[in-house]
């Protein structure tokens, strides 16, 4: 009888610390993280961030009801390619090759072989990994415009940096080699070619058939350079392609081991140029296509919020929302036109050192650790994400990762406390730099233009410039922005190397 006792009593030990071993392991499961990334999309294009907005974003007013609103987050530059940089590697983009704009499709990719991303640093770590969308990195394809063999494979490119699946198009729309790719092919190649044709809905293009077999016969109602392009590609197809393609995908990792963690890069070509709403989207809002293209990418935000609804998966997915800079040109037109301000209270927009530049949407939600409702009002920064990432999962970046990365998870944890984080870079793409600490931000000179200094809590819209009143802070900025040129990092760590030691932008630093 006591030998029957003990062996009841042995079963039952070995399944209750079954049990609770097995708790644990599903409690402290690392997160699915989705990164949702827009274009062009300014602060004021989310319904709960500006009241006086021409329509309606519920999927994005959902996130932050539900979420971590960052209300003063920022791109790391102010056009595409920089600010996928920052955002992918830590690392902010002037300290690379590329000074000013943006590159092309067919050109080799900015990110260096063996440059840790959030993609390589996830996949290190036991999660899969996939690119949807606009990738804008550069890439290399096999032979030149109008030469191409497409039997070859792409190179240089999402597969290489980290990603272990892509689905998407090369850069803006506009330049061109535009078909739907998967991994290093597209299964209809871009053998054709078109222009800009002019849009009836937004005043800027669209690209849509018909398409022409020799360049040479490409009408050019815009004045523009002819592109390559597959027989089966449409702009207004973007949206709805990437999303059904993201849910696939996240639908496939889940049937093959629903226990491992995903990482998903979900990079939207909208509401950037052309504005391409479909004809179901036609008519709601009260800002044009313009609003009309908004509406769409928030219906498809919706649809991701929806998939993970329906698995199960909300509680422990991590939802990254924002923007690479802020609204095109266009803001100031359909600020007359509709009374729409895209860029909110904020001064100019894509391109500009001004807050509207680069102050942008930036909401994370992630229940199992995220107080619902919450508001951060402090300066953060999209390179910010791989610094975090590394501390979600108990690891340490090397020295050359990550230099202007710091992480955002103290503030996940408790959003009333203000972080001590260190002083975030702006950057115009003609250039110009700018350095943003606490209250402060001061412009640095470029070209012809002088300093300038803003209080950005009593001054948000960077009327009023105080420089030549404030001397101690000014030459406390002054230092802080050259020492972190001259480091090659933002944060604490051995100093590195930025690929140009000195340019002519840095016009304050002697060369």
């Amino acid at each position: 009888m006591l030998l029957f006792r003990i062996f009841i009593l042995s079963i039952l030990f070995v399944f209750t610390f079954f049990l609770c071993g097995h708790s644990k392991s599903a409690d402290s499961k690392n997160p699915n993280i989705i990164l949702i990334y827009t274009d062009d999309q300014g602060f004021g294009d989310a319904s709960n961030l500006n009241p006086k907005a021409k329509f309606k974003t519920p999927a994005l007013d959902r996130l932050a009801e539900e979420g971590l609103t960052f209300t003063d987050g920022h791109s790391s530059d102010t056009v595409c390619t920089p600010s996928r940089y920052g955002l992918l590697t830590g690392r902010y983009s002037w300290r690379t090759h590329l000074k000013q704009g943006v590159l092309g499709a067919d050109v080799t990719c900015l990110i260096e072989d063996g440059r840790v991303t959030l993609a390589s640093l996830l996949r290190d770590n036991d999660y899969d990994t996939a690119m949807v969308g606009k990738w804008h990195l550069g890439m290399k394809f096999p032979g030149t415009f109008g030469k191409r063999d497409w039997s070859q494979p792409v190179e240089d490119m999402p597969l290489d940096k980290g990603f272990e699946y892509f689905w998407g198009i090369p850069a803006s729309l506009n330049y061109g080699i535009l078909a739907w790719f998967e991994g290093r092919y597209a299964a209809v190649p871009p053998t054709v070619f078109t222009a800009k044709k002019n849009n009836s809905r937004h005043p800027d293009y669209r690209i849509i058939p018909p398409y022409q077999n020799d360049p040479a016969y490409v009408p050019t109602p815009q004045n523009t350079k002819p592109i390559e392009i597959a027989p089966n590609f449409v702009d207004s197809e973007c949206l709805t392609r990437f999303t059904d393609k993201a849910i696939d995908w996240m639908t496939e990792q889940l049937n093959k081991d629903s226990d491992q963690p995903f990482f998903l890069y979900l990079s939207f070509t909208s509401p950037h140029y052309p504005v391409a709403p479909l004809p179901r989207f036609w008519g709601l809002g009260e800002a044009g296509g313009y609003g009309e293209f908004m509406i769409e990418t928030d219906f498809h935000v919706g649809r991701i919020l929806s998939f993970l609804d329906q698995k199960g998966l909300a509680k422990n997915t991590m939802v990254v929302f924002s923007s690479d800079n802020g609204p095109e040109r266009t803001w100031n037109w359909r600020a007359k036109e509709y009374g729409h301000q895209s860029n909110h209270i904020y001064k100019e927009g894509k391109r500009s050192i001004y807050e509207g530049g680069h102050r942008v949407p930036l909401f994370v939600r992630w229940p199992a650790k995220i107080t619902a409702g919450k508001q951060y009002h402090h300066p953060v920064g999209q390179p910010d994400l791989l610094a975090t990432f590394a501390q979600i999962l108990g690891v340490s970046l090397p020295d050359n990762a990550g230099e202007d990365s710091v992480s955002l998870l103290p503030i996940f944890e408790n959003p009333e406390q203000k972080m001590d984080h260190p002083p975030i870079i702006n950057h115009a793409s003609n250039g110009r730099f700018a350095i943003r600490d606490g209250d402060w931000k001061l412009i640095m000179p470029h070209g012809k233009l002088t300093r300038e200094l803003y209080n950005l809590k009593h001054d948000p819209s960077e009327e009023n410039n105080l420089f030549g009143q404030q001397h101690e802070i000014e030459e406390r900025l002054e230092r802080a922005i050259t020492a972190i040129v001259q480091n090659g990092r933002t944060t604490k760590g051995a100093p590195q190397k930025n690929d140009v030691l000195w340019w002519p932008d840095l016009t304050w630093i002697s060369k």
